[in-house]
């Protein structure tokens, strides 16, 4: 196969380098086999493989290829939904687990780096989710003040405090979480490769999975050179999956988020912008995030086109945004665009599935894909190793494709003008 180059992004130029993980030329028997390279299954290989477990990662292009190495750099906590609404969905029991879990993925990223001692720039300087108008703020205290009912680190910020932390008078309401930070996506995805191979995995890149199916009481993958057998897989493809498994494809939408980058800003300027280096996601019909990273470039994010970008002028929008925040950019140089697909789901909640003996699925990050996905390898590991006995933190349920799936590029793309234009008009 040829091998794809890593989108045009800052983190391609800045991150740290690569480990070997050469593709896979002899076939193998394994434990547990991983097909998709990214933290949900670099995370699953080094849990699996700290407790003795053969783990073997087949990726198709290189770890972090996608969405793992071409995201905001967030390390958000919680899920889409509000802590009421949970426990409301999946009752008492489990929805305080899942609740508890969630907002504890970012203690454990972090945690995980450290361990590590992984290089990727990771700070915990806390997430902001912020809003413009008085629906989206009342919705936010209200999310705020569920969270501090459980005894959780967060506050909920007015105005003045707001343009003291982002620089700008557009906020009207936040809630600030302590537990949130941020990181160089792409030199996490090969430190936590690097972290997986040291404790004993096997990771190979340029490898795809053409094809999966039972082969007595084991599982027969096929890839370009070689064939894998395995007593037991996971898929973690997210928002690459095909058709390898029977209609999972049609779970997710795949929607492509883009980021324009600065050049470093002068110190004066990036002072003014987010001096306490909280990263901030809006509440809004299309959502906007940003940070500053630890070189002082503005890295603003949003939805784009979808399709590949190559240029921060495919998103100019996003820097025009960033001169009606901060006047003082205009002008600023900005040197990158880039993007990747990440998946979305019906419920906005992640999908772990098991939809036959010894397989396990999980996909669905719905753009909380750094902490949470780092998080669910040592959920997803402990279900591997103890099968349907062990207990996770999430609900496993069956695959439902969406409906009308097929119409989902025009449904995203309507979507996200009508939201553009929503926003715009504080509606």
């Amino acid at each position: 196969m040829t091998r794809l180059p890593l989108p045009p992004s800052l983190y391609a130029d800045t991150a740290v380098a690569p480990v070997a993980t050469p593709p896979l030329d002899t076939d193998r028997s394994v434990s547990v086999a991983i097909i998709g390279g990214g933290y949900t299954g670099l995370s699953t290989a080094l849990h699996l493989a700290e407790q003795g477990v053969e783990a073997l990662v087949l990726e198709a292009q290189e770890p972090g290829w996608g969405a793992s190495g071409n995201n905001g750099g967030h390390t958000n906590p919680g899920l889409k939904h509000d802590p009421d609404q949970i426990e409301a969905d999946f009752g008492s029991e489990l929805g305080r687990r899942m609740i508890d879990f969630a907002y504890g993925t970012t203690n454990f990223t972090h945690d995980l780096i450290r361990r590590y001692q992984i290089p990727c720039e990771a700070r915990q300087n806390g997430t902001l989710r912020a809003a413009y108008n008085e629906a989206s703020a009342a919705a936010i205290e209200k999310t705020a003040q569920q969270c501090v009912a459980r005894g959780m680190p967060v506050t909920y910020l007015k105005r003045e405090q707001l343009r003291e932390m982002t620089g700008s008078d557009r906020y009207i309401g936040a809630m600030l979480d302590t537990r949130g930070g941020d990181l160089h996506p792409l030199s996490y995805a090969r430190g936590l490769a690097r972290a997986a191979i040291s404790a004993g995995a096997k990771v190979h890149g340029e490898t795809p999975a053409l094809s999966l199916r039972r082969d007595g009481s084991r599982w027969r993958i096929e890839t370009p050179r070689a064939v894998v057998h395995a007593d037991k897989v996971l898929l973690a493809t997210n928002g690459f999956t095909d058709d390898l498994w029977p209609a999972l494809r049609r779970t997710i939408v795949p929607v492509f988020s883009s980021i324009a980058a600065t050049a470093p800003l002068s110190d004066d300027v990036a002072r003014s912008i987010m001096p306490t280096r909280p990263v901030l996601y809006e509440s809004g019909h299309i959502t906007v995030y940003y940070r500053i990273d630890q070189n002082n470039r503005l890295l603003m994010g949003g939805r784009g086109p979808m399709r590949w970008i190559n240029s921060p002028n495919d998103v100019a929008y996003l820097m025009r945004y960033a001169e009606r925040l901060w006047p003082q950019l205009k002008g600023v140089a900005w040197t990158h665009g880039w993007n990747s697909r990440l998946a979305i789901t019906g419920d906005h909640y992640p999908h772990v599935h098991e939809p036959a003996e010894s397989i396990l699925i999980s996909l669905g990050c719905n753009g909380r894909g750094v902490a949470l996905s780092t998080a669910m390898g040592a959920q997803l590991a402990r279900r591997l190793i103890g099968g349907t006995k062990a207990e996770i933190d999430m609900p496993v349920t069956g695959i439902k494709p969406i409906p009308m799936h097929a119409f989902w590029p025009v449904g995203v793309t309507t979507a996200v003008i009508a939201g553009r234009v929503r926003d715009r008009l504080g509606i």
